[in-house]
């Protein structure tokens, strides 16, 4: 697990497909900055955005000390909200494992239909290292997400 948790660093700082190393900054969240606490109130209260920026806020240490693991819990239950880029970033924290391909697609999937452009361009990269059959597990996994939670996408 904790080797995960370091890859996901990597990769949230790079994105996908990226050369260079991203710097955190405001743009990792969906709004402006706000204080620790009040982000926290809001994201405990159900606001998908809140919870998108709490789970920035717990991954980069912005306001609290970092911590991987609350970053992926905030960042899911946004997800699961239909916010796209907290999908977007589950799919990378997937695509990550090496072996779970089919999910980070779907979430990609899930997250490009919501309009996160740069889902859309790892959507295309992670394709090219899966086989056939693993895309069509993952069309059908992320179908059946979709189903199960029509929350899962915003339009």
């Amino acid at each position: 697990m904790k080797q995960i948790l370091l890859m996901l660093i990597a990769v949230v700082m790079m994105g996908c497909g990226k050369k260079e190393p991203a710097q955190p900054s405001a743009s990792d969240l969906t709004t402006a900055p706000q204080p620790f606490e009040e982000t926290k109130a809001k994201a405990e209260a159900g606001d998908a955005e809140a919870q998108h920026n709490l789970g920035a806020m717990y991954f980069f240490g912005q306001g609290v000390g970092r911590d991987e693991k609350e970053a992926f819990k905030w960042w899911s239950k946004a997800a699961y909200q239909g916010h796209a880029k907290a999908q977007y970033r589950l799919g990378m924290v997937y695509d990550i494992s090496n072996v779970l391909f089919e999910l980070s697609l779907a979430w990609y999937t899930i997250a490009a239909d919501n309009g996160n452009a740069a889902a859309k361009e790892c959507k295309g990269i992670i394709s090219n290292r899966m086989r056939t059959d693993q895309i069509t597990k993952a069309e059908v996994l992320a179908k059946e997400m979709v189903k199960k939670n029509p929350k899962l996408i915003n339009k």
